[in-house]
């Protein structure tokens, strides 16, 4: 394709469309945006969210003695979908070598401290 261009209109004229273009093919281009991370759920949400799917009576008996993050308000319970996903990843259960070596790390840090009786 060659173009010859006899104006600075011309010019503005193609450079602008080029432009538009560009910008429509990018946005076409784009991807779903990320899901936020700070959504807030209901309870049945939760449910849904939570991978057991446990019941609503053990999900208020988990808010009761404060096992689970929660926010009330209105008489209604809410739960912050950040705050869930760290509350799950805190509940990994560490593998027999990790234990170990946490173990061997405290005895280092204890090392030469002695208690006397």
């Amino acid at each position: 394709m060659e173009f010859i261009l006899t104006t600075n209109e011309e010019l503005s004229k193609v450079v602008t469309e080029a432009v538009n273009r560009a910008v429509e093919i990018a946005l076409s281009n784009q991807k779903e945006p990320k899901e936020d991370l700070d959504k807030w759920m209901n309870l049945p949400e939760l449910i849904d969210y939570l991978p057991d799917h446990p019941a609503t009576t053990t999900i208020y008996s988990w808010v009761s003695s404060r096992k689970i993050p929660h926010h009330k308000g209105a008489k209604a319970l809410r739960f912050l979908k950040s705050e869930i996903d760290q509350w799950i990843s805190s509940g990994k259960r560490k593998s027999e070598s990790e234990l170990q070596d946490e173990a061997e790390n405290y005895k280092s840090k204890k090392g030469g401290v002695r208690r006397h009786e």
